[in-house]
């Protein structure tokens, strides 16, 4: 039984708001407590750190030439944000962008960013068609989460895959929808898996039918891709105008053709039902595979730096959900190099 100080009972209806008061004090200072210390770590996520690369605001446009842009991932309020250092300098002080992606890519002063947004109930995802200085043209609904992002050597066509279900490649159950733009008529082709496929010489009719990782020609036509179907992938060549895909060979994902058209660069899986990979190179003329340097599982999709060397991003060590991007010989020799810290989604200008 509840006293006052002089030993008399308490009433029962004052008994219960002092109850009340107090547990209402006590969850207003946990519930201060939870979001002092949440912010607490957001801000100690995004402080730079000693030895993260200097990161400062200017001016980054398309066409700039001799350039590098990526998505920088270094700690502090640029991260995210497209970046781009000297090509001649990629481990330089980076110039930031005011804008945050999650996949990037640009070609011949046309970009593409994919964009993720967290929400109460779900994410928001979209993907944005930018000019040579970084602004919108066009915006467009993504089905799901942003995964590879591609535009043709002349601007023209612009890829993007997305993942409708599961997390990853590396997940029991996933689905991906490859869509592709033309930037002159703003025509959009929600999917792949419209077009035609000839798999092994025959036509092919599959329900579970996946494409991702498209690559563009600079003839405005010709593009390559994975296609997944029957627990096996394929390398495909495929043609914009005639909606159709060929299969060439078995156990490609990721590719991406070299800037001469003759080569394209792939993770291969080491083994069945793994999630591991090395990165090929396969010559397009006589379907011959050449391992690379890289002893690392690779899960990118590499981009080719000039005609003898590919880039691709891999895990940072010691830092969670963030990734350094790398780069080696195309030709299977050399060693790889660390190209730049702290960035994903690399694209020569």
């Amino acid at each position: 039984m509840t006293t006052t100080a002089s030993g008399n009972q308490m009433p029962p209806l004052r008994r219960r708001l002092i109850v009340l008061v107090t547990a209402v004090l006590l969850l207003t200072g946990l519930g201060t407590g939870v979001v002092l210390h949440a912010a607490a770590r957001a801000d100690r996520a995004n402080k730079p750190r000693s030895g993260d690369p200097a990161v400062s605001t200017g001016t980054l446009t398309l066409d700039q030439k001799r350039r590098l842009t990526f998505v920088n991932a270094a700690a502090g309020p640029h991260r995210t944000a497209v970046a781009s250092v000297p090509s001649a300098d990629p481990g330089g002080g980076r110039t930031a962008s005011n804008l945050k992606c999650v996949r990037f890519y640009a070609a011949a002063g046309t970009g593409i960013c994919l964009q993720s947004t967290p929400g109460v109930l779900r994410q928001s995802n979209r993907a944005l068609l930018l000019d040579a200085n970084l602004r919108t043209l066009r915006s467009f609904p993504l089905a799901g989460t942003p995964s590879r992002a591609r535009v043709s050597p002349s601007g023209r066509f612009v890829a993007w895959t997305v993942f409708v279900s599961g997390e990853s490649y590396s997940s029991a159950f996933f689905s991906t929808r490859t869509s592709v733009l033309d930037t002159r008529t703003m025509k959009l082709t929600p999917s792949l898996e419209t077009f035609s496929i000839t798999l092994d010489g025959k036509p092919y009719h599959a329900s579970d039918i996946n494409f991702w990782g498209v690559t563009f020609a600079s003839d405005d036509d010709t593009f390559y891709a994975t296609l997944n179907t029957a627990n096996k992938t394929y390398l495909v060549r495929g043609s914009l105008s005639r909606k159709s895909v060929t299969t060439l060979i078995q156990n490609v994902e990721c590719p991406s053709l070299s800037p001469d058209g003759t080569r394209v660069a792939f993770k291969k899986r080491v083994l069945s039902r793994t999630d591991l990979w090395h990165e090929y190179v396969l010559d397009l003329g006589t379907l011959r595979e050449t391992p690379l340097a890289e002893r690392h599982s690779v899960d990118d999709q590499a981009t080719w730096l000039d005609n003898d060397t590919v880039a691709y991003a891999l895990p940072t060590n010691g830092k969670v959900g963030t990734t350094d991007l790398w780069s080696v010989p195309a030709n299977g020799t050399g060693r790889p190099r660390l190209l730049i810290a702290d960035a994903s989604s690399p694209a020569p200008l």
